[in-house]
């Protein structure tokens, strides 16, 4: 499957977030010694699943190749014993003119940080969206912000990144 993507830093959450709905979701990154992993596991509120995301082309990361594999939880709970690196979020579903955002706010070490991705149908719809007003700043090709580079880092690892794009840190 091929994943069209934006990804923007938030500005500010929308004030009528608490009614979307939302799920606690965990993310390991394997195999840890790599500087940037490209496979992940993951717990998805009820859900959980094996994806591996890459780029079909190095000029534009908002373009990927998708698979994913659908796990029970028990096999979940066997591969989260790999070593890899974490990432604790709490992801909310907004709705937002016809769209889904997909609000991610970091837990633990990655407190503060607020990223919003946007899916899209087709090329045609992602290059004609408009960044909505409480995102910040587009960061889809910014690979310190990309999971497999994010996992295991705290908010101080990427604050100098963040503050060229003069993100500031919203706790929520």
């Amino acid at each position: 499957m091929i994943e069209l993507e934006k990804t923007y830093l938030a500005k500010n959450i929308p004030a009528n977030i608490k009614k979307s709905k939302w799920r606690e979701v965990i993310d390991i990154y394997i195999p840890k010694s790599s500087d940037h992993p490209v496979l992940r596991i993951r717990k998805n509120g009820d859900s959980f699943e094996m994806t591996k995301k890459t780029p079909i082309s190095d000029n534009d990361k908002s373009v990927q190749k998708e698979q994913t594999i659908s796990l029970s939880e028990k096999e979940f709970e066997v591969l989260k014993k790999t070593e890899g690196r974490k990432i604790f979020k709490k992801r909310y579903y907004y709705d937002y003119n016809k769209n889904i955002a997909e609000i991610d706010i970091f837990k633990e070490g990655l407190s503060g940080l607020v990223l919003i991705d946007f899916e899209f149908k087709n090329k045609k719809e992602k290059d004609r969206f408009k960044m909505p007003e409480f995102c910040l700043v587009e960061v889809t090709q910014e690979e310190f912000i990309a999971g497999g580079m994010l996992c295991g880092k705290k908010y101080k690892d990427i604050e100098k990144n963040l503050n060229k794009l003069k993100y500031k840190k919203i706790l929520f």
